[in-house]
């Protein structure tokens, strides 16, 4: 039997692994298309899907953690700690949706335009982008690490409702030992 499907606020410690994962692997995709100049627009645009998917997820993220946040509220000397877990998320949510929007103009522009980039223009945008980029991503490991501290110095978890915890519970021992049989 599979585990209960946590609700919206249960689903936070399931969905924020995610953008952090995939907004972390993005510059080095994006390292490579500048490495590799035949194939760089392949790793380009790949670099780009990596950032579309991580800053949909950062708005998922922050949905949950919004609603998980309600709960975690009820753990003793944790407000400023959250108050800014969530002020970090919501700026992390804005400068990654502004960072994915820039780096989609640097790579679909010249596409639209017809015109490709040189390898002299086309670098130097890259590494000031990954220069940018590389603020998101420090501000995105800070919000981490808040939400690091508020699941293992607060002890704050996400909670399940009762009928879930009750169909999520094992079986008692006289249920195994009726199942050996």
């Amino acid at each position: 039997m599979f585990p209960p499907i946590p609700s919206w606020d249960g689903l936070h410690p399931l969905i924020i692994h995610f953008p952090i994962a995939l907004l972390m692997i993005a510059p080095l995709i994006v390292v490579i298309g500048l490495v590799l100049p035949k194939q760089g627009q392949a790793f380009m645009i790949s670099a780009f899907i990596l950032m579309l998917l991580g800053t949909a997820a950062v708005f998922v993220a922050v949905s949950t953690g919004a609603e998980a946040g309600e709960l975690a509220e009820r753990v003793n000397n944790v407000e400023s700690v959250l108050e800014e877990h969530e002020e970090l998320a919501e700026t992390t949510r804005m400068v990654f949706s502004a960072l994915t929007v820039i780096f989609g103009v640097i790579v679909f522009a010249p596409m639209l335009f017809k015109k490709e980039l040189s390898r002299m223009i086309m670098i130097p945008l890259g590494l000031a982008f990954l220069l940018f980029y590389g603020s998101g991503v420090v501000l995105l490991m800070n919000t981490a690490h808040q939400g690091g501290r508020l699941v293992h110095e607060f002890g704050v978890r996400a909670m399940m409702s009762t009928t879930a915890q009750n169909n999520a519970s094992p079986p008692s021992s006289k249920a195994r030992h009726d199942d050996d049989d």
